[in-house]
Order: structure tokens, then C-alpha cells, then sequence
């Protein structure tokens, strides 16, 4: 019984032990299953932990970004303001006063100075500042004047210089920040294309501003603007001065052509008296020497031989010419010293052309010429001198009639033109060189030609023409060629 009852108890331990081990078993693999979703839930804890950082870190920088690009908008905008600002200043010394502290607090700086460099003296010379007492600008001026090859060779390399490029042990940044009483700055170059060059610099004490190469970008635009601005204002200044130095000698001009118009005038007006006297004096013995021609011509005193007649023919003849030149140029220093008056009325150049030609009509036929007139209704009325504008068709017919050779044509046409009847007297003779067409007016001025030389003339005819021409407020003119005849025009005030 004993031993049956150890055997059941033997049997029931075994069963409970193997109990207990497929219990153990099974736990042991719980547990290793427990240990591996604790595993996976501390990776993805830690993976978790990872992200959280990264989006941290992503948020950290997209903020610093944002803050940047803040930054950046705030000094374009202010960039833009002082760019208008100075873009509308055409005086150099006023360019830099428009740069106010309002503007580099926009950019981020309190401090700034503007250097140029001044080739004469050869140092910088300071032209503008802002934060600085005097006593720091005295430092400021020597530090600069010291370095002066460092930055000329920044303006020559046409490059800025800032805390934020240069590392943090380079000694010419420390020595930079600790002359200009800065902790960060920029040094930018001025260059404009012409005149002296220069270095704007600004710094900042504060420490919660982080310079970037961006406020370096924006300072370098802004030294680019300036160095604009000063050669536009230079231009400006070069172009003013340039038009000030053209109108003082436009002035001095101006006053050496008057006194010589009025020495030319006074030449004139003793010329015109001087020919006037002359001619005056003139016409008491010439009226002599044709009075005594006269009378022994007609035989008053007795019988004069052929041979003597001839000779008082002569001088009765050149007296007529001679007599003709005083007249004319009587005519011509009355006109110009305006002792005559123009008497204007309304006369009809169709009944004027027709006395003239009546009195040349002999000439005419003599020399074969052919003569015609072209005047129609609306342009025969002038207004004008009845026994002036009668000279200047005889003047200018005759003159036609001279240089016209046998079976040659004169015309005579009229138009009305702006108010004016303008007449053209054309011939078909020689013509007239275009090197004397303008001084064919001139006194005593005869083309050398062969008819000139075989035709006597005074070289008034034309001179005495214009002056007509002219006191009655019209005009004239010649058109020709060499060898293809001629048209003198003139124009008058229609009736």
C-alpha cells in the first residue's frame, strides 16, 4: 500500500513538475515576446524621438529662415527708399546727408561712416557719419589713413569685406571691430566710373543681431548706389559747368559780334555819308562840264570843227554816265540811311512791264530777243512804289537783255505765294557761277565774264535792286547755272 502510494505520489510529482515546466516554458515565451514589444516599442519610441528632434531642428531653421528672409525684405525696402532718396540728388555733398540713422536701423546697424579717397592729398578723407563722437572719428581717421593699401586694395578688387566672412581669429577683424567700436560690420566699396572712389562701412554693437552674407549682399548694393548717385551728380556738375563756361562765351561772343555790328554800322553810316557828300560834290562840276558840252555843241559860241565835235560828243556821253553812277549811288545811301520813303499804293505790274518794254522794246528788237510775259489775274497787284519797282524792272530786264545773246528769250512770270506776289525775270544767257551768286548783290561787284569785259557797268544795278527790293519790306534772289541763263526773283506784299 506503501509502495503504491509512493508510486501515486512519484507519478504526481513528475506530473506536476512537467506541469510546472510547460508552464515555465510557455512563460519564458511570453516574456521573450514582451521583451520584443518592449524592444519594438523603444525603437519606435526612439525613432519617435528622432522625428520629433528633426521636426524641432526643421521648425529651428524654417523660423531662422524666415527671420532671414524678414530681414532681407525689411532692408530691400529700406534699400529701395535710400536708393529714390539719393537717385533724386544731383549735388554731391547732399548725397550724403539723405543717408539718416532711421534708414541703417532698418538695415540692422547704428554705426556707418562714408571714406573717399582723395588722389591730391592722398589719404581718405571722411564725408559722412552716423553713431560716433568726434573724439572716436579722430581715431577712425588715423586707423584708416593707416590701413589705407588694405582698403584700397578692397576698392581696386571692387570686393566687401564683412565680420561675417572673415573668421573669427582673423586679427584685421579684430582690429577692425575694435577701431570703428563694433562688433559686426561691412565694408563696401564706392566706385563710381569716374572721379575719386571710396569705402562705406557700417557696424552694430548688438548682439542679438547675427550678420549674414545677405546684410553683406545688401550694404554691397547700397555702396553701388552711392558710387551711382556720385556720378550722376558729377556728371551733372561736369554738364552744368560745361554749359555755364558755352553760355559765358556765348555772352562774350555775343558782346564782341555787337561791338563789331556797331563798328560795322559806324563804318557804314560814314560810308553811306562819305558816298552821299561825294556824289553831291560830284554833280555841281559834272553839271557844269555837260552845261559847257551843251552849249558849244550847239554852237552857241561859233563853229566847232568835226574833230571837236566828236570829242564834246564823248564828254557829253561819259557826263550822262557819270551823272547815271552819282545818281545811283545817291539812291542807294538815301535808301539806306532810310532818307527815303517808300510811297506804297497799289500798282499793277502788267502796266509797269509794259512801259518798261516799250522803253527797252528798240534794244529788244535790235538784239532779236524774244520777249513774254506770264501774269495772271489773281498776282498782277502789288503794293508798292510806282517809280521804285519801275527802276527795278528796268534794272533787271536790262540786265537779262545784256547777257542774253541774239534770238535768246526773256520771261517774266508771277504767282502769288503766302500772301506775297513773287516775280521771276528769266533769261537764257550766259548764266551766273555759283561761287558769286551771293555776292552778285554786293556794290560795285561785276562777274568776270567776257560780256562784263566788253560791256561797261558800275556793278550797282543789282546792289541799287535789292535796296529797292528790301525797303519795301520784300525779298530777292537768284537761281542759275553756268552756261544756262538765269531767274531773279523777288517778292512783294500783294496789294
Amino acid at each position: 500500500m506503501a509502495e503504491v502510494l509512493i508510486n501515486i505520489l512519484g507519478i504526481a510529482t513528475i506530473i506536476t513538475i512537467f506541469s510546472l515546466v510547460i508552464v515555465m516554458v510557455f512563460k519564458m515565451d511570453r516574456i521573450k515576446q514582451l521583451e520584443m514589444t518592449i524592444a519594438n516599442l523603444q525603437k519606435s519610441l526612439d525613432e519617435m524621438d528622432e522625428q520629433a528632434k528633426l521636426i524641432v531642428r526643421t521648425d529651428m531653421e524654417l523660423n531662422k529662415i524666415q527671420e532671414e528672409l524678414d530681414k532681407k525684405i525689411t532692408g530691400l525696402y529700406a534699400l529701395q527708399r535710400l536708393s529714390r532718396t539719393i537717385s533724386t540728388t544731383l549735388e554731391e555733398n547732399q548725397i550724403f546727408k539723405t543717408i539718416e540713422p532711421d534708414y541703417l536701423e532698418e538695415l540692422g546697424f547704428e554705426k556707418a561712416c562714408i571714406f573717399l579717397w582723395d588722389d591730391i592729398a592722398g589719404k581718405f578723407s571722411l564725408k559722412m557719419d552716423i553713431g560716433y563722437f568726434e573724439e572716436e572719428l579722430k581715431v577712425i581717421q588715423e586707423a584708416v589713413d593707416g590701413d589705407k593699401n588694405i582698403y584700397l586694395d578692397l576698392i581696386h578688387n571692387e570686393r566687401a569685406m564683412s565680420s561675417a566672412t572673415l573668421p573669427k581669429s582673423t586679427m584685421l577683424r579684430e582690429k577692425i571691430s575694435q577701431e570703428f567700436k563694433v562688433r559686426d560690420f561691412v565694408i563696401a566699396p564706392i566706385i563710381p566710373k569716374e572721379g575719386n572712389k571710396g569705402l562705406f562701412f557700417v557696424g552694430t554693437l548688438n548682439l542679438d543681431i547675427s550678420l549674414t552674407e545677405g546684410d553683406e549682399e545688401l550694404i554691397t548694393i547700397f555702396g553701388n548706389q552711392i558710387g551711382q548717385a556720385l556720378e550722376n551728380a558729377r556728371l551733372f556738375e561736369k554738364t552744368w559747368r560745361a554749359q555755364q563756361e558755352l553760355e559765358n562765351k556765348v555772352e562774350e561772343r555775343t558782346r564782341d559780334l555787337q561791338m563789331a555790328l556797331n563798328e560795322v554800322k559806324i563804318i557804314s553810316r560814314r560810308k553811306t555819308d562819305f558816298i552821299s557828300a561825294v556824289s553831291h560834290e560830284l554833280r555841281t562840276p559834272l553839271t557844269s562840264i555837260k552845261g559847257y558840252a551843251s552849249i558849244l555843241l550847239a554852237g552857241k559860241l561859233g563853229d566847232i570843227p568835226e574833230e571837236v565835235r566828236l570829242r564834246l560828243d564823248k564828254i557829253n556821253r561819259h557826263s550822262d554816265e557819270l551823272t547815271h553812277l552819282v545818281n545811283d549811288l545817291l539812291d542807294i545811301s538815301r535808301i539806306e540811311s532810310g532818307k527815303i520813303t517808300m510811297k506804297l499804293e497799289p500798282q499793277d505790274i502788267r502796266n509797269t512791264l509794259a512801259s518798261v518794254i516799250d522803253l527797252l522794246g528798240v534794244q529788244l528788237k535790235e538784239r532779236q530777243i524774244e520777249f513774254s510775259s506770264n501774269i495772271p489775274d489773281n498776282a498782277f497787284m502789288v503794293l508798292a512804289d510806282a517809280t521804285q519797282i519801275n527802276r527795278v524792272f528796268i534794272n533787271l530786264i536790262g540786265n537779262a537783255l545784256k547777257f542774253t545773246p541774239p534770238n535768246g528769250k526773256i520771261i517774266v512770270n508771277s504767282r502769288k505765294n503766302d500772301g506775297q506776289i513773287q516775280i521771276d525775270v528769266t533769261d537764257t544767257g550766259c548764266g551766273i557761277p555759283e561761287e558769286a551768286q551771293d555776292a552778285i548783290f554786293e556794290e560795285f561787284y561785276r562777274v568776270d565774264n567776257l560780256i562784263n569785259q566788253q560791256v561797261k557797268g558800275t556793278g550797282l544795278g543789282l546792289s541799287l535792286v535789292k535796296h529797292i527790293i528790301e525797303a519795301h519790306g520784300g525779298r530777292i534772289w537768284v537761281t542759275s547755272k553756268f552756261n544756262s541763263g538765269a531767274t531773279f526773283s523777288f517778292a512783294l506784299p500783294c496789294a
